[in-house]
C-alpha cells in the first residue's frame, strides 16, 4: 500500500484476520486508514463455529473480580469487532500504538464523506483468492446480528439508497466523458495551431 494522506478500504469480501494484520502494519507505519462496509467482512469457518468462539470470548471476565462485567468490553457491532481485532495486533498500551489506533476509523456501510471517495481493496486479503471454494465461511454482520446487533436492516436500507445515487452519478460521469471525447474528435485545428501544439509536445 503506497503512502497517501488517507486510504479508504472497502472491506467487502476480505478475510477478517488477514485484513486486520495488513491494516495494523499500515497504521504503525503512519498511514491514516478508513474501513467501510465492515459488516461484509468474511470470517473463515461456519457461522455456528464462530458463534461458539464468540460465546467463549463473551464469558471472559475480570480475573480479580468476575462480577465487574464492565472490565472487559465485548463489542457486538461489526465495525467495533473489526476495530477490536486490529487493536489486538497493535501494542496499543504504548504511545506509538495509541497514536496508530487514532489513525483508524471503522464504519458499517459507507457514510457520507467516504461514499464520494475512491475506495480500494487489498488483494492479498480477499477470501476468493485465499479460501478454497468448498471451505465454509460466514459474514461478520451475520455473527453480530446473532449476538444482539440491531442495525443490520437499517444499514441494508441505507446501502440500497446509496447504490441508487451512485449509479445515477456514474451514468452522468460516463456520459460527460463520452461527450468530451466526441467533442475532441470533432474539433478541427488549422495547420498553424497544429504546428504550435507539435512544438509543445501535444500533437
Amino acid at each position: 500500500m503506497s503512502f497517501k494522506q488517507q486510504v479508504v478500504v472497502d472491506c467487502r469480501g476480505h478475510l477478517l484476520g488477514r485484513l486486520s494484520s495488513t491494516i495494523a502494519k499500515e497504521l504503525l507505519n503512519g498511514q491514516h486508514v478508513v474501513l467501510v462496509r465492515s459488516e461484509d467482512v468474511v470470517i473463515s469457518g461456519s457461522l455456528y463455529r464462530n458463534k461458539l468462539k464468540y460465546a467463549t470470548f463473551k464469558k471472559k471476565t475480570m480475573n480479580s473480580n468476575p462480577r465487574h462485567t464492565g472490565a472487559i468490553k465485548h463489542p457486538r457491532a461489526p465495525a467495533k469487532i473489526l476495530w477490536r481485532t486490529i487493536r489486538g495486533m497493535i501494542p496499543h498500551k504504548t504511545a506509538r500504538g495509541g497514536a496508530a489506533l487514532d489513525r483508524l476509523k471503522t464504519f458499517e456501510g459507507i457514510p457520507h464523506p467516504y461514499d464520494q471517495k475512491k475506495r480500494m481493496v487489498v488483494p492479498s486479503c480477499l477470501s476468493v483468492l485465499r479460501l478454497r471454494p468448498e471451505r465454509r465461511r460466514c459474514r461478520l454482520g451475520d455473527l453480530s446480528t446473532e449476538y444482539g446487533w440491531k442495525h443490520g436492516s437499517l444499514i441494508e436500507r441505507l446501502e440500497k439508497q446509496r447504490k441508487v445515487k451512485s449509479e445515477v452519478y456514474y451514468k452522468k460521469k460516463t456520459a460527460a466523458k463520452r461527450a468530451k471525447a466526441e467533442a475532441l474528435k470533432a474539433v478541427k485545428l488549422s495547420g498553424e495551431d497544429q504546428a504550435i501544439l507539435a512544438k509543445a509536445g501535444f500533437a
